[in-house]
């Protein structure tokens, strides 16, 4: 990861990873998935369907 993107949590759950990083500049959480053959990164998304978005 760069200086842009902090690490906000992780998590290891049946063989693979989760993590919310955030990017320091817009505030956008995102959400990374790795391992279990399969990997991705989405924003992640309140209970009302909107991008959480964290305060500079």
């Amino acid at each position: 990861m760069s200086d842009r993107f902090i690490v906000k949590s992780k998590e290891h759950l049946s063989g693979g990873i989760i993590k919310i990083v955030v990017d320091t500049q817009t505030g956008v959480n995102y959400l990374i998935t790795s391992g279990l053959g399969l990997s991705g990164m989405t924003p992640l998304l309140d209970k009302e369907g909107k991008v959480v978005v964290d305060k500079p």
